[in-house]
């Protein structure tokens, strides 16, 4: 077998499981979940699997030891201390690189494991012979299995989980469970097994598994009768005890007589059930980027079929058209979804890092995440994640107090730190926010004079706000100490530079004693997108219909003056008004009515005053080079129906 032909699927896959673990880790810390165990060890030995099919021994044997440790737990040998949960954070994090190794041709040989390998060993070593008495359900509740459970009762028979362990010796596993299932069937019926029955039948699983089973027998009788098959090392049988909280619902003697006759087919909870069904392909990258180029070019001729269509008056023939619109409208939402992918892909990966980052050194940190649901590019989404790792490293180290200086601040020993994501007009804000002690200005503008970043008279003329970004300049630091964290080579001014390289801008807002915030903009780099073009002079711009509230028209006498700018009373709130023909310098007629197009980015609106409204479009966004970026206010460009170029407005900078 070619395994380079599946390489991409595992490292798709692989990833997968390696977040999955890292949710469950920290479920598993937090709350000492059960069914975080289970899912950890699915996706363990799911992982183990993958990477022995592959040939990648190194992952294989480090996830086999992890496997081991948490079937120990499982099984109710083990209780999980906090000595394992760091040893499972520090596996995960080496079979990360593990994988990105692979990724680039590697064969995931380039981590020293060997610690991470003892520290397991250890903790499965020391297990001692007698099993503790199982206190938890190892079965999740679902409706499937309490309505089995309950009809079963009824009628007289009790419900059990058994843990079967099997000698290290065995050779044929599964004939062995097959055994089992056997003799238990001569005493009462299977409902589900775990792994699942057709994973066991194939042998997908180590040398032990788990078995929900009803039966009018005692736990002894069930227990003496399995430990009688062969090469059955142990075996420990606990009442099942239901603890679903669905309501009762009533069982009809068809469903019964169904789960009777299929007492070892698996049911998954309902959600788990949908997620299953769900059927996905992996497309390659390139494909959806021809894909997005040739419909590109067919959205710019169906604007000049529409305008054609306008110019004939045929009434068939702009019946037909109106089709084709309405057609490919609903073409075109399949197609820009195809790129957007959920930032969840890039969140995911922070709760364990600022776990792991805040231990090391010794701070309390608190991360709550907001809109992760939030769509991105996908190109986007490969880019983004190293800036914002070193913005989020930089506010626990830089920012996060020590819990010490914290109480003695009057503050909570946990800091908290923020990430949040949203949508405004075409653009993407991410917000990393912490209740830290701040960027101290003076501080930064002294290190700024002293490397030379700035004059003795830029420093006595600059905002406090623009003394703040200094610390994005290269090789800027304010640390006194340099730590693992931030003397690493890498500073703010990589992160600024790569953020504006994907079209994004970083600000960031700061209060001494209070905290910092970290504004990241980025485009949603949507080719296609739906306008209100307008005119100003001769020219026709284009302004992102997402970002527009409604449009007005505006007496000239309306118009008032508040801090020297000019605004006009929008439903009872003072509005700015922005004229487009100042902004570029385009020479209109002047009027005593204009249209206005109220434009709003989060809580803020802006009016923006333009000579005629055109009409509602889709367009295709085009960039304009590295010759021309940069330009305030101006996003991209578009080709119109008749062939003209239209600026696209960036409705953001207005602000």
């Amino acid at each position: 077998m070619d395994v380079n032909e599946y390489l991409g699927l595992f490292l798709d896959e692989s990833q997968e499981h390696i977040q999955s673990v890292n949710t469950q880790l920290l479920k598993l810390e937090q709350t000492g979940s059960q069914e975080a165990i289970q899912e950890i060890f699915r996706s363990a030995h799911t992982l183990k699997g993958m990477s022995a099919t592959m040939g990648y021994e190194s992952v294989a044997n480090l996830t086999h030891e992890m496997e081991s440790a948490l079937d120990l737990v499982r099984a109710g040998k083990k209780e999980s201390n906090q000595l394992l949960l760091d040893t499972m954070f520090s596996a995960m994090e080496q079979i990360e690189e593990m994988i990105a190794n692979i990724e680039t041709g590697g064969r995931g040989a380039n981590v020293d494991v060997a610690a991470t390998v003892s520290a397991f060993q250890s903790f499965i070593g020391s297990t001692p012979e007698a099993a503790p008495t199982v206190e938890s359900n190892v079965f999740t509740a679902d409706l499937y299995t309490d309505s089995v459970i309950t009809q079963a009762k009824e009628t007289g028979f009790e419900a059990f989980q058994l843990h079967v362990k099997l000698s290290d010796a065995v050779v044929l596993k599964a004939a062995r469970a097959y055994m089992v299932f056997d003799r238990l069937q001569e005493l009462g019926e299977v409902v589900r097994t775990l792994p699942e029955t057709e994973a066991i039948e194939q042998e997908q699983f180590e040398l032990s598994f788990d078995v929900l089973f009803v039966s009018q027998e005692t736990a002894d009788v069930i227990e003496h009768a399995v430990s009688q098959v062969s090469e059955v090392e142990r075996v420990h049988v606990t009442v099942y005890t239901s603890a679903s909280s669905e309501p009762e619902v009533a069982v009809s003697a068809e469903t019964v007589a169904v789960a009777e006759a299929k007492p070892k087919v698996e049911a998954d909870e309902p959600k788990e059930q949908a997620v299953a069904q769900a059927k996905t392909i992996r497309v390659n990258l390139e494909r959806i980027d021809r894909l997005m180029n040739l419909f590109e070019e067919f959205i710019i001729d169906r604007g000049r079929l529409e305008r054609l269509a306008d110019e004939v008056g045929q009434p068939e023939l702009n019946e037909t058209v109106e089709k084709i619109k309405r057609g490919t409208n609903e073409l075109q939402s399949l197609v820009l979804t195809l790129r957007m992918m959920p930032i969840e892909q890039v969140f995911n990966r922070f709760p364990r890092m600022v776990r792991s980052v805040a231990k090391d050194i010794h701070k309390k940190v608190q991360l709550d995440i907001t809109g992760a649901e939030t769509e991105l590019d996908r190109t986007v989404i490969d880019e983004i994640g190293d800036p914002l790792v070193h913005l989020i490293r930089n506010a626990i180290d830089h920012g996060i107090e020590l819990p010490e200086v914290r109480v003695a601040a009057g503050k909570p020993e946990q800091g908290s730190l923020a990430l949040r994501a949203y949508h405004g007009g075409n653009r993407v804000f991410i917000e990393i926010e912490d209740d830290g002690a701040g960027i101290h200005v003076d501080k930064v503008r002294s290190k700024a004079l002293e490397r030379g970043v700035i004059t003795p008279e830029e420093a006595t003329s600059m905002t406090d706000n623009e003394v703040a970004m200094l610390i994005f300049a290269p090789g800027f630091s304010t640390a006194d100490v340099v730590t693992d964290l931030s003397g690493r080579g890498v500073g703010l001014d990589v992160v600024k530079n790569k953020i504006e390289s994907l079209g994004g801008v970083v600000t960031l807002e700061t209060v001494v004693g209070q905290g910092t915030k970290f504004q990241v903009s980025l485009p949603l780099t949507l080719s296609i997108i739906s306008a209100m073009l307008v005119q100003a002079g001769e020219e026709t711009y284009a302004i992102p219909l997402s970002s527009i509230l409604e449009t007005t028209l505006l007496d000239e006498a309306d118009i008032l003056t508040a801090h020297r700018e000019r605004v006009f009373d929008f439903r009872g709130q003072l509005v700015p008004l922005v004229y487009l023909k100042e902004m570029f310098a385009i020479e209109t007629e002047t009027k005593t009515q204009f249209p206005v197009v109220v434009v709003r980015k989060g809580n803020k609106l802006v009016g923006v005053v333009v000579n005629d409204l055109i009409g509602q479009q889709e367009i295709v966004m085009k960039p304009l080079g590295t010759y021309l970026e940069g330009i305030p206010a101006i996003s991209g460009a578009t080709i119109l129906g008749d062939g003209r170029v239209a600026l696209i407005v960036d409705s953001n900078d207005l602000f």
